[in-house]
């Protein structure tokens, strides 16, 4: 039986804690109704005797405090709630003790922005990590030594998972599932919660919102030329004179507040404007292509199915619901 400890914390989401507990317990369910022992013994972890998650008017009971727990097989951290820096400040006793059990063997999951304090713990440095998309940037300013993966739903290295945004934790667990107990038994708790298993990345839901939180008037001011000019072709060059910068430093700058090169950007702000094209309007793939500034329809099926893991046609009939309808 693998003994996995939920960390019932302060500021997290509450909904996560017990849709954890509620998955290895049905997975035991069903176990137990073929006959067969539980796979799973679950406990929730928490500092004190009751805590507040970041539900209103909810409170969590843990069955374990921390000081008496014992050494378990999987560590999961639920996602934070609230603002992050006091989440982890408030739940900081877990950190060590994360890192302790970790060096000894112990599994560690974060499911969506449970990975910030994931990171805080410093077990993750120089490996991969899953987060919320929305959360991309901020993640890699906090964390610099983490190699943050844009768009995976679950990601495993070294005995460490993540997962990415919201309910993309799900996807998580059915991985988790299928490891400690079989593919056979992750696709019938699929099926019983109506997930999809096979979802592997979150591009699809990702909204570009760039990268504006940071200093710099003048890459702020190369920002909104872009995004207000996106149906137009733009060179580097002709960016960097308008906001009077030479072309080197621009394109340093640019990177290092962004975390994008300007074509990466100037890509991204065109592919959103198409999304929102294709969510609400009948233009054809063509219409759409021209308006945000393409003219080779090769290269903007390509980008567009790189930044968001579907082909135009597959976006559209997703989520344009006067497409559906007709």
């Amino acid at each position: 039986m693998k003994i996995i400890y939920i960390l019932a914390m302060e500021h997290s989401v509450l909904q996560a804690i017990a849709g954890t507990q509620y998955c290895f317990n049905t997975v035991n369910f069903f176990l137990e109704q073929s006959g067969k022992p539980a796979a799973f013994g679950t406990h929730l972890v928490g500092l004190k005797e009751q805590i507040q998650p970041g539900s209103p008017g909810f409170s969590v009971n843990p069955d374990l405090l921390l000081e008496k727990s014992g050494k378990p097989d999987l560590i999961i951290i639920p996602p934070l709630f609230g603002d992050f820096d006091q989440a982890i400040s408030v739940n900081a006793p877990f950190l060590p003790w994360i890192k302790h059990h970790y060096e000894s063997g112990t599994e560690i999951a974060s499911l969506c922005v449970g990975a910030f304090f994931l990171a805080a713990t410093g077990i993750v440095n120089g490996k991969k990590c899953s987060t919320h998309w929305g959360f991309i940037d901020r993640f890699k300013s906090q964390f610099p030594e983490v190699e943050v993966l844009d768009g995976n739903i679950v990601t495993e290295e070294a005995g460490i998972y993540s997962s990415g945004g919201a309910n993309s934790y799900w996807n998580l667990l059915l991985h988790l599932v299928e490891k400690y107990v079989d593919r056979e038994m992750a696709i019938l708790l699929s099926k019983y919660f109506a997930i999809d298993i096979d979802r592997t990345n979150q591009s699809s839901f990702a909204i570009f919102q760039g990268q504006k939180e940071h200093p710099d008037s003048e890459i702020r001011k190369a920002q909104e030329i872009i995004e207000h000019r996106f149906g137009e072709r733009i060179s580097v060059d002709e960016l960097a004179d308008e906001v009077a910068i030479g072309r080197r430093s621009f394109e340093r700058r640019f990177k290092r507040v962004t975390n994008n090169s300007v074509l990466e950007y100037i890509q991204r702000v065109k592919i959103e404007a198409a999304k929102r094209s294709f969510e609400s309007s009948l233009k054809n793939i063509s219409e759409v292509m021209f308006d945000v500034g393409y003219t080779d329809s090769k290269a903007f099926r390509t980008t567009f199915k790189k930044v968001t893991g579907l082909t135009p046609i597959e976006y559209r009939n997703k989520y344009n619901k006067l497409v559906r309808a007709n």
